[in-house]
């Protein structure tokens, strides 16, 4: 008997240990759940985790939406609504964090990803985008960057994917929201 309850508390506890962390993001016009996936991509969902849990998110929001329509000057379209702190210069800012590709993570760029924007590789911070349908150009050796790299995916919506498409579909000039979605909070749950 005490080993039958020993066996069921072990489980319990690789269960416990073993689930994702996960978040909401809590905007004006809805909340989005997330699963990060932390073993997986232990520097990218660290680093997030961190602002999270540190507040640094204050003041964040949804701001730029790509879709088919706004991207002329891309022979390789994608869809995504990007968010975070937006200024380069942001005090809330951490440094910069190292590139993990998804060829090293396993995790695509498929519909409802979470992933970190960036301009080069390790030079990510705070800034995220969410993927609208599957973009394997954003991928390890996707052709949207000259350099291959892709974007560090992270994590997965969970629920809140039509708030995503609400956002979306929000009028912009140049990909940048004419009004950006407030994020009203990022919690752990």
């Amino acid at each position: 008997m005490k080993f039958i309850l020993l066996s069921i508390c072990a489980i319990l506890l690789l269960g416990a240990c073993s689930k994702q962390p996960q978040v909401i993001i809590k905007t004006e016009l809805g909340d989005i759940t997330c699963d990060l996936y932390l073993k997986e991509a232990p520097i990218t969902a660290g680093n997030f985790l961190k602002y999270v849990d540190e507040g640094r998110f204050e003041g964040a929001s949804f701001y730029r939406v790509v879709t088919q329509d706004n991207q002329s000057n891309n022979d390789v379209k994608i869809e995504v609504v990007q968010g975070g702190l937006f200024k380069d210069e942001h005090p809330n800012h951490l440094p910069p964090i190292v590139h993990e590709t998804t060829g090293q993570t396993g995790i695509l760029h498929k519909n409802g990803v979470l992933s970190m924007a960036r301009n080069e590789p390790g030079s990510a911070q705070a800034d995220f985008f969410f993927c609208i349908g599957d973009q394997p150009e954003l991928d390890f050796g996707g052709k949207r960057n000259p350099d291959g790299q892709g974007f560090a995916a992270f994590g997965i919506v969970t629920s809140g994917m039509d708030v995503l498409l609400k956002i979306h579909q929000l009028e912009n000039e140049g990909q940048y929201l004419n009004k950006p979605v407030k994020i009203l909070s990022i919690e752990r749950i």
